[in-house]
């Protein structure tokens, strides 16, 4: 991984408590599961022990995962953000397209993202648009929709 992963502190903090739950809670309860089923006999047709197999292997990948999104962090306090003029990571915006459709975003990491919500990804393609942005700025962003131009109405960091 090239590019640091931006998040914020809370969505860090997501990641290490799934971490930390994966790690120390779900997978030792499962390689007793595993270990219960394997001492049963035959293993060809144990659905404990071939779920439970399958199963860890799932979680394995997913702390793999979750330690490589750690390890490349860049824990972003948007509140301590120098420049609050201009859009950046963290930053709240409320913006506006040409058929005057206001949409109220928020940058964040990758990891973080829930567009039903109103947070986007740092690196989607309207947050690259926007960035460095200030009130009043027109933005062009080309979406698998179609092009679009947006206001930026207001900016805040919370």
């Amino acid at each position: 991984m090239d590019a640091p992963n931006y998040i914020s502190p809370a969505g860090y903090a997501a990641l290490r408590a799934e971490y930390d739950q994966l790690f120390a809670t779900e997978r030792p309860a499962l390689v007793e599961t595993v270990s219960w089923a394997a001492g049963n006999g035959d293993r060809s047709e144990n659905g404990d022990y071939i779920y439970g197999k399958r199963r860890l292997r799932e979680i394995d990948r997913r702390l793999g995962w979750l330690s490589r999104r750690m390890k490349a962090a860049k824990v972003v306090d948007a509140s301590a953000q120098s420049d609050r003029s201009r859009i950046w990571f963290g930053a709240t915006v409320t913006i506006v397209d040409e058929d005057d459709q206001q949409r109220v975003l928020t940058l964040l990491g990758d990891d973080e993202t829930d567009t039903a919500a109103g947070r986007i990804g740092w690196n989607a393609p309207i947050a690259r648009a926007l960035r460095g942005a200030a009130v009043g700025d027109l933005r062009r962003v080309v979406l698998p929709s179609g092009e679009r131009e947006y206001e930026v109405l207001a900016i805040s960091y919370g």
